[in-house]
């Protein structure tokens, strides 16, 4: 890419594309917002790095803490991943375990610990549904954090309790996205997700939820949605405003730990001056107002593909929750569904997915090629019915 504007791109070719990657979810006011750029050129003025705290780092963490319930104090990195990490590490000392439990098909950062069973190879030994075998997504993962894995089936509530409830004294939490994104985008239930809740609560298991593309859901993040309340949540992405920024937030009795020095994380970049401001510009133009903006786009792209796409009896669907964030694809037979990770190896046809968003591409829509997308505040009316027409013309002529 050379560069962006509005809500599009333009690539080294000059290719001008509408964009539907906006950085993996990240540019939720799509590129070059007025209030992102005043703010950072008044910043740069006074200076960037200064190896101490800045008052900016209050302001951020205090609309984090008005906005999501669960969350008491906050504590800032450069990346999802590294907030991640601080929060793996908060749970073992809260705990005094030191297993991780995370599902198949989710992604929390590429991390030892943590890329573990996010893209498993479904040709080898994967172990069965209802306990999966931990499988690492890359050479260099040491043996040990394989096994200090336990791997869990999204929306199988069975297995997860049978397998949480045997290793209840050796597991320090459960890491998990309401809706995946990187692995696939798998949509946990409501019920599935309450009564994780509650069991977790018994057994004295910290939750985390990572938030980190599903902050975008809405003003009090997808959690509030669900109506649960996490020991820690993990943030990233839109609360940078496009620079790197990570935070971990949750209750005072857990983030104390870091405090009182009892848990010990730093870093020379963390709480960065230029993405607290970028990350304050831009979660106050994310009003009630603008989140409603992005999720009814989203609602009308799914519903008019989906009906139009029903009435033929066509393969291909919209899905995910319906939220800016939202996943596109074809089915290898028409009313197939992905309520796991797995169903991605039996009912997805990543072929077809993928021939699809080439076009796409090819077309001036420029999506994640896996089969998502992502919507930006500064898309039109037209762009969207553009995207559909687009879309419709596509998915017609990959079934022709």
């Amino acid at each position: 890419m050379r560069e962006g504007d509005g809500a599009y791109i333009t690539t080294v070719e000059g290719h001008r594309l509408l964009d539907l990657n906006n950085n993996f979810t990240v540019n939720a006011l799509g590129h070059n917002h007025p209030a992102v750029q005043e703010a950072l050129r008044a910043a740069i003025e006074t200076g960037v790095s200064f190896g101490n705290p800045v008052e900016l780092e209050t302001e951020l963490a205090q609309l984090i803490v008005d906005r999501i319930e669960s969350i008491e104090k906050v504590q800032f990195s450069c990346s999802a991943s590294e907030s991640n990490m601080s929060a793996i590490r908060l749970a073992r000392a809260f705990t005094g375990r030191e297993r991780i439990a995370k599902f198949e098909g989710g992604y929390h950062g590429f991390t030892d610990p943590l890329q573990i069973s996010w893209h498993p190879d479904h040709d080898g030994d994967c172990g069965p549904d209802d306990e999966p075998k931990p499988m690492p997504d890359s050479a260099g993962i040491p043996s040990a954090e394989i096994a200090n894995a336990v791997v869990l089936t999204q929306n199988d509530w069975e297995g997860t309790e049978r397998i949480l409830r045997a290793h209840a004294d050796e597991v320090s939490c459960v890491v998990l996205e309401l809706e995946s994104a990187s692995g696939g985008v798998v949509t946990l239930t409501r019920e599935y997700v309450t009564r994780l809740r509650e069991l977790t609560a018994e057994l004295g298991i910290v939750l985390i939820v990572d938030e980190t593309v599903t902050l975008r859901a809405g003003y009090h993040g997808m959690q509030s949605d669900y109506g649960i309340k996490p020991d820690l949540t993990v943030m990233g992405k839109i609360i940078g405003g496009g620079f790197p920024l990570g935070a971990v937030g949750g209750s005072a009795e857990i983030m104390d730990l870091l405090e009182t020095g009892v848990v010990s994380i730093s870093g020379t970049h963390h709480g960065h001056k230029i993405a607290l401001i970028a990350g304050i510009a831009t979660m106050r133009a994310l009003t009630h107002e603008a989140f409603d903006r992005l999720n009814s786009m989203a609602r009308r792209i799914m519903d008019e593909i989906n009906e139009w796409a029903a009435a033929r009896g066509s393969r291909f669907a919209i899905y995910g929750i319906g939220i800016s964030h939202l996943a596109y694809g074809f089915m290898r037979e028409p009313g197939l569904t992905i309520d796991t990770h797995r169903d991605y190896w039996r009912n997805f046809d990543d072929e077809a997915t993928q021939a699809c968003s080439l076009e796409l591409a090819n077309r001036g829509y420029f999506p994640v090629a896996r089969g998502d997308f992502s919507l930006n505040l500064q898309m039109t009316d037209e762009d969207i019915a553009g995207f559909i027409e687009t879309l419709k013309e596509i998915v017609a002529g990959i079934e022709a």
